[in-house]
């Protein structure tokens, strides 16, 4: 492409890529603040301007087509810087936007201190409930990522720690009743709720020969949360992100023998705010990982 488009706007980028980050217009709508029916407008005129289909919309789902994931792989890096030139080009000190889904681990806690010393930078701590915790919509420059990276993801990672995992149960159900241990290999007989989005547990952790049911899905903590509580099944979770979040009608049960979670910084593969590029870099002294 040797020019821009006529009519496309920033406000047609950034709605493409929420879509692209979420895969519903509905969740896209949400996080940006607006209507559906207006995000549905912006997004087909990006279409129309580049004379090309981005997405494949279905009653039940949301699919990029091959234009549109090429299209959201460029655009992600590129918006965020951006917006972090938006950001300097006042007199405001420059700004580290930290994505994370359910729950800041300690040692970024430990880190934003350090980081804002060294840099003189501000840190604003943006939580998403996306895969990238925002990073592939441009959302934030760094991302706490727990559990797997989505395959192909256009993003470098360091890994930082690793935390146990924990089962959590509803209080009174036959699951787990009277038990304060369990071995990993016990799940495999009971049902298991999982969080699809953000969740970091799901039945192919287990060998093929014998899995858990899976009971239910959820597309946030909070869902995955209630499910638990209502008897659906157990849920599984890094033991501070469920510790951190407590329900009356939910008991946790220490684990043994549980792989632990993976939890990773990633930043853009390419055009990272430099910024950013420095946090994972001073990451170092606060972590037990290496780059991935």
């Amino acid at each position: 492409m040797d020019h821009v488009p006529d009519g496309v706007e920033l406000r047609h980028l950034r709605g493409f890529l929420a879509v692209a980050d979420e895969l519903s217009f509905t969740h896209a709508a949400a996080a940006l603040r607006i209507g559906q029916p207006a995000l549905t407008r912006t997004v087909r005129a990006l279409e129309d301007a580049l004379a090309t289909r981005l997405l494949e919309r279905t009653t039940r789902r949301v699919e990029l087509t091959e234009a549109g994931s090429r299209l959201r792989d460029e655009l992600a890096p590129l918006l965020s810087r951006i917006d972090g030139v938006l950001r300097t080009a006042g007199s405001e000190p420059p700004l580290l936007r930290l994505g994370f889904t359910s729950l800041l681990p300690q040692a970024c806690a430990e880190l934003v201190p350090v980081f804002k010393a060294a840099t003189g930078a501000g840190v604003r701590l943006v939580r998403r409930d996306e895969p990238l915790a925002g990073l592939a919509s441009g959302a934030c420059d760094v991302a706490v990522v727990r559990g797997d990276v989505p395959s192909g993801a256009p993003v470098r990672t360091r890994v930082l720690l690793r935390e146990p995992r924990i089962a959590v149960v509803a209080r009174g159900a036959a699951e787990l009743a009277g038990r304060r241990v369990v071995d990993w290999s016990e799940l495999a007989d009971l049902p298991l709720v999982v969080n699809t989005v953000t969740g970091t547990t799901r039945p192919e952790l287990w060998p093929a020969d014998r899995r858990p049911r899976l009971a239910c899905t959820a597309d946030n903590l909070d869902e995955w949360l209630e499910a638990v509580a209502a008897g659906h099944g157990v849920g599984i979770a890094p033991e501070p992100v469920a510790r951190r979040h407590t329900h009356p009608s939910l008991r946790c049960v220490r684990l043994k023998n549980a792989p632990p979670v993976t939890v990773r910084l990633a930043i853009p593969a390419r055009d990272a705010h430099p910024l950013a590029e420095r946090y994972v870099e001073q990451s170092r002294q606060f972590s037990d990982g290496s780059s991935g």
